[in-house]
């Protein structure tokens, strides 16, 4: 049985996982013990005389794996195993050196020597078993371990490869704002100038106006003052004659003469101030003023300005102004500016239609057809209402979606920056007021005319 025992033992160990993981060297040494083991056991079956020598040289070797188990720190490792076996060896011993030296107290233990042998084997097939699941048990955990390593090296992989990713992002992320940062930058220089160009087209149009305006008057100082020295010619020479009645009369001439120089010089000078007021820098503040005369003012500086640039210019300007609207809360420059702004659009759309029209032969409604722009104010409950009309082209539905656009032109390249109407409808906005269009355009074959209006709103 101990030879039994023993090959068991050898055997188990040398197949054992952790003798093979962790101590390779072991190998050799339980092979030849195994063999060892078994040549014993060949030899106690065959020779029967040979069984009690054999037999505690079985029991000596198993003693001395147990020494060697618990006093040697290299088998350290091999004292779990020692635990199951040990109550078999020592059962064994005990029961073969009580047989030997007191077979009497042998021969009347007998069954309790079996039974101590039964449970010692009973000890050692569970120790298999429990060793058995706890090996399955680490093998589970080994492979969950090298499993979730296994996972761990593809995450940081991966986590690498996202970072690299990240970066590469990053910096073209990076790379895109800073061209969205300089084409942003260019297209504020770009839209600073076309707004420049804008208020400059409109200050070329007012001093196309205030030059037309200002000429008629002077034409009247001009006119009068020469008369005068005409008169005064004369009067030198009857003077000489001693007429007196010819000589009061021309004095009469003079006088009525110098009053008319008076007033239209005066006139003159109402208007270069008036127009240095609404033309000058906007200080951004509010004052009361006067709509009609504003409205009136701009229009008639529209018109004559684009007279100056078009002699064959000509439209009709219809007004209709409420006198209860008095004077309003407003900065007359930027308010200025945005009728300057309609006006000039109405008359470019009549002026549009007119040319479109002399192009069509033998047209009735191109000999009929009169350019006008109608501007008219209005006290309402709320506030002010000013409306710009014309009977030009009109607009088509998708054009009136996008008039208030920046940049947005019907105009031909050259002739509009597309900022007027967006400039006049931001001023509009900043004062509280509404800044809105209507138009249709013409059907012949339903004899609808085309027209476009322009409605501001104004409040208190």
């Amino acid at each position: 049985m101990d030879f039994i025992l023993l090959i068991i033992a050898f055997r188990f160990l040398q197949t054992h996982a952790q003798t093979k993981e962790l101590f390779p060297e072991w190998q050799s040494i339980f092979l030849k013990a195994l063999i060892a083991s078994s040549c014993l056991l060949a030899l106690n079956i065959v020779f029967d005389s040979l069984e009690e020598i054999t037999r505690w040289i079985g029991h000596a070797v198993n003693l001395y794996v147990v020494y060697a188990a618990y006093n040697r720190k290299v088998f350290e490792p091999l004292k779990p195993f020692v635990y199951a076996f040990f109550p078999v060896v020592l059962v064994h011993v005990i029961e073969d050196l009580t047989e030997l030296i007191a077979p009497d107290f042998y021969d009347r233990w007998d069954n309790l020597f079996g039974t101590a042998s039964i449970f010692a084997w009973i000890w050692l097939v569970a120790q298999f078993i429990i060793n058995r699941k706890q090996r399955k048990a680490l093998e589970l955990e080994r492979i969950k371990a090298a499993h979730q390593e296994l996972e761990f090296k593809k995450s940081q992989k991966l986590k690498d490869a996202l970072e690299i990713q990240v970066a590469e992002r990053t910096a073209e992320i990076t790379a895109q704002k800073e061209s969205l940062e300089k084409t942003l930058h260019e297209l504020r220089a770009a839209q600073s100038q076309l707004v420049h160009s804008e208020k400059m087209a409109s200050l070329g149009e007012l001093t196309a106006g205030i030059a037309h305006e200002i000429q008629n008057p002077l034409n009247f100082v001009n006119n009068f003052s020469e008369l005068n020295k005409e008169l005064l010619e004369e009067l030198k020479v009857e003077l000489t004659k001693g007429d007196l009645d010819e000589i009061k009369l021309i004095v009469s001439d003079l006088e009525a003469n110098e009053e008319k120089i008076v007033h239209h010089g005066k006139r003159a000078d109402a208007i270069v101030k008036g127009m240095l007021q609404h033309s000058r820098s906007s200080t951004g503040v509010k004052e009361p003023t006067n709509i009609n005369e504003l409205a009136d003012e701009y229009l008639r500086l529209s018109y004559h300005g684009l007279r100056a640039k078009d002699k064959s210019f000509n439209a009709s300007m219809e007004t209709d102004f409420d006198d209860e609207v008095g004077t309003v809360d407003v900065i007359p420059q930027e308010i200025g500016r945005v009728i300057l702004n309609l006006v000039n659009n109405a008359f470019y759309a009549v002026s549009e239609k007119k040319k479109q029209l002399s192009t069509i032969q033998d047209s009735e409604l191109a000999s009929t057809y009169k350019p006008t722009v109608w501007l008219s104010t209005k006290r309402t409950t709320n506030g002010v209402e000013i409306r710009v009309k014309d009977n030009g082209t009109g607009m088509p539905d998708s054009v009136k979606d996008k008039i208030f656009q920046p940049f947005f032109t019907t105009k031909p390249t050259g002739l509009g920056t597309g900022l007027g109407l967006s400039l006049s409808y931001d001023i509009v906005k900043a004062h509280g007021g509404e800044l809105s269009v209507t138009s249709q355009t013409s059907e012949l074959e339903n004899g609808q005319e085309s027209w476009t209006e322009f409605f501001i709103s104004l409040s208190n």
